[in-house]
């Protein structure tokens, strides 16, 4: 998963984690409501979101030390 992440552009990126963070939010929802049935799906959107911003923060320090 990561390094699929890692060969993406930064606009790529951004896409990805705009949709993970609305995946993130329906799944939210969805689990104040009684209707999320799979708990770790909550879990799995929540570290999506934090390997792609690690990802992120990388590629912007690799752009600073060039």
């Amino acid at each position: 998963k990561a390094n699929e992440l890692r060969s993406k552009n930064p606009a790529e990126l951004q896409e990805s984690l705009l949709e993970l963070r609305k995946e993130q939010f329906n799944l939210r929802m969805q689990k104040g409501t009684g209707q999320l049935g799979n708990m770790h799906e909550l879990r799995r959107v929540r570290r999506d979101i934090a390997r792609i911003k690690t990802i992120m923060t990388q590629k912007s320090n690799e752009g600073n030390a060039a």
